[in-house]
């Protein structure tokens, strides 16, 4: 059995509080220059341009990139030869939060019931998802998740009869009826099968690989690609404001389901996707 203090996964989520909150990461920074080269609108362009700047200025002067600094979700993946030790491990996980939004003064936007809407003062609790995998490592990834984008989020219970051609429908309608509240242009999480749940945990989950890796299994990919072709065929484009870069990637995973059943979520995050991904 490996051991490890559990500060030090609170030291390792504050720094990547800073860090997801404040830079874009290397995959989204490609993804974004190449729209910007391969935008045909002059509109389109300007907006892509101006999100360019933004993020020299953030990393520059070390501010945010969007002033809504999310809801913190968490993917922890727990080695199972892994041991926690120096304290309760969940706690370690809403410190490490709760140090880098207040120490980074990043905006606190979590209430802590969702009726009374109390502001809790330091952005937590955040939301965790753990798994357990083989191997003496843990693995942390965080995801800053803006709500403009999050409140566009739909799940559709198919008939299994309506079949890839059913989930590519979904996937449309709900990038149309985002339109610009998605903050354009966006990265597209999509989760199919599974059960209620499962399908949504799937679609935030894909919006953090990487927008230049696709889908291992071939349909998937060819769906991935050809979903990205037709929502930047839209004309919603960049700020919504028209153009041919409505989106910059569709990530799609997949699940078993029930023979019953085909669920789709599709969760939409702006053009920033903040991620970080540490390893201890």
């Amino acid at each position: 059995m490996r051991t490890i203090e559990v500060s030090k996964v609170t030291e390792a989520l504050k720094e990547m509080c800073f860090e997801a909150n404040h830079y874009l990461s290397g995959d989204m920074k490609k993804a974004l220059e190449t729209a910007c080269d391969r935008e045909a609108s002059p509109i389109g362009k300007q907006v892509l341009d101006q999100l360019k700047e933004n993020l020299v200025i953030a990393g520059k002067d070390r501010i945010p990139i969007c002033q809504d600094t999310g809801m913190a979700v968490v993917f922890i993946k727990i080695g199972q030869q892994v041991q926690f030790i120096g304290g309760d491990l969940e706690e370690a996980i809403h410190e490490g939060i709760r140090q880098g939004y207040v120490d980074g003064f990043l905006r606190k936007s979590v209430v802590g019931d969702p009726l009374i809407r109390e502001n809790t003062k330091d952005n937590t609790p955040a939301v965790i998802h753990y798994s357990i995998v083989p191997g003496d490592q843990v693995s942390l990834t965080l995801a800053p998740k803006g709500f403009g984008s999050e409140n566009m989020s739909r799940i559709f219970m198919l008939k299994p009869a309506e079949g890839i051609e059913g989930v590519k429908e979904a996937v449309l309608t709900a990038v149309k009826d985002a339109g610009p509240n998605a903050c354009p242009p966006m990265v597209v999480g999509v989760g199919i099968g599974g059960t209620f749940e499962k399908c949504a945990l799937m679609a935030k989950e894909a919006l953090t690989r990487p927008v230049d890796e696709r889908s291992s299994i071939p349909y998937i990919r060819e769906m991935e690609e050809e979903l990205l072709e037709k929502i930047n065929r839209s004309g919603i484009g960049p700020g919504g404001l028209g153009g041919t870069t409505t989106a910059l990637a569709v990530n799609i995973n997949t699940y078993a389901t029930h023979i019953a059943g085909l669920p789709v979520a599709i969760n939409i995050c702006c053009h920033v996707n903040r991620h970080a991904l540490r390893v201890l």
